[in-house]
């Protein structure tokens, strides 16, 4: 089947948070919204076929997934990422963000030092802050054109604040980092050293670009597969975020009791009937869906770069290995965050994500959600060049 996702699908009205809730996030109603991370494309046909079976039903009673589930999981993450986890690894959650704040509840006590590096995806911070315990935050590394870990200040934030887990974010949001398996050995042997735990979020995994590989960190040494938690979800790769179905491995059977019962405390005793139904058809049937929107997502790209080369040289695109949400360095303009922010918002009417919601080191920078049909993307390039030429000529 050929898609069309220059297809430009209406989505006001549909009680969408990307596009329906601007009001009440005081934003004004006639933004561009390119900010939330879920794509504008329709999900695969075969998903939306086998949700139509079982809408057709018509019971939607508690629901737990039967082998050829588990089947279908596996076989995706073997197949794309040389991964098979065992069926009884997997447990299911609501969502990645679910399962980040039921392992710091499950493997922390209050005040324990949870690690992250940013600038890095917002709820990293928000899991540790709310539950309770203590921000660690080593971060990243930019020398201008791309993104590196500082291992040297990674293990002595480990040893001066008695981390106990390590939030992962692999591949990185929002700065696109594919990390190299020999960079998730270095940062999995100090995390060993330490006795910290790995909690490693992979939900953009299928995204690498060409010339990148997604290594999943626990296929890299049983010793790390034992003391880490790997997040997965199909939900950013077929944009079925609101269906609220992820899968969650954990190999050591100590350490996904612990989680288990982390999960029952919170009173989530089952996930989404139409998210089981639709995962199990993404992972079954959603290959070839997923290589041609991972081809117009290239082509997109590409009219973003060449756009600002021709147009405003001032913005540089950081050039993402994976992901559909581009990280770009504004700090040219020699304006504040809250000034740039200003300009894209009020001139260029444009909804994104500040930089800084990913961290201080992400003033000068904002993310951009390119997964939308490239008329969209025209049309908003064109209101940001005008408010940047604009915002220069004054």
């Amino acid at each position: 089947m050929i898609y069309d996702f220059d297809r430009i699908i209406d989505r006001y009205g549909t009680d969408s948070v990307k596009y329906d809730n601007a009001e009440e996030r005081g934003k004004s109603a006639d933004l561009i919204p390119l900010w939330v991370a879920d794509m504008d494309f329709p999900a695969p046909q075969e998903v939306l076929d086998a949700l139509t079976e079982r809408v057709r039903h018509g019971i939607f009673g508690y629901t737990d997934p039967s082998a050829p589930y588990y089947d279908a999981v596996r076989s995706w993450f073997e197949r794309h990422h040389g991964y098979a986890p065992s069926r009884s690894w997997i447990v299911l959650s609501p969502g990645v963000v679910y399962a980040l704040a039921t392992a710091v509840a499950a493997f922390t006590e209050p005040g324990d030092g949870v690690l992250i590096q940013p600038p890095v995806y917002y709820p990293f911070r928000e899991v540790v802050e709310d539950g309770g315990r203590t921000l660690v935050r080593s971060p990243l590394v930019f020398d201008g054109e791309k993104y590196a870990i500082d291992f040297d200040d990674f293990e002595a934030c480990i040893e001066d604040n008695d981390v106990k887990l390590f939030l992962l974010c692999n591949p990185h949001n929002p700065v696109g980092r594919v990390w190299t398996p020999d960079e998730l050995r270095r940062l999995g042997e100090i995390c060993l050293d330490h006795d910290v735990i790995v909690v490693s979020d992979e939900i953009h995994a299928d995204f690498a670009r060409p010339g990148h590989t997604h290594t999943v960190f626990a296929s890299l040494s049983p010793r790390f597969e034992k003391r880490c938690v790997t997040c997965t979800a199909p939900s950013k790769t077929f944009n079925l975020a609101g269906l609220q179905a992820s899968n969650v491995f954990i190999a050591d059977p100590d350490m996904r009791a612990r989680f288990k019962t982390a999960i029952k405390a919170t009173g989530q005793s089952s996930v989404n009937v139409l998210g089981l139904t639709a995962a199990q058809a993404a992972y079954e049937h959603g290959d070839d869906w997923l290589r041609q929107v991972k081809d117009y997502l290239e082509g997109n790209l590409e009219f973003v770069k060449g756009f600002l080369a021709d147009f405003v040289p001032e913005l540089h695109v950081v050039e993402p290995e994976s992901t559909y949400l581009i990280w770009i360095d504004c700090n040219d303009l020699g304006l504040t965050a809250g000034e740039l922010y200003r300009m894209v918002e009020h001139d260029a009417k444009l909804w994104v994500d500040e930089g800084t919601m990913f961290g201080l080191e992400g003033s000068g920078f904002i993310r951009i959600n390119i997964a939308c049909p490239r008329a969209i993307l025209e049309v908003a390039f064109e209101q940001l060049a005008k408010a940047v030429r604009t915002r220069m000529d004054a």
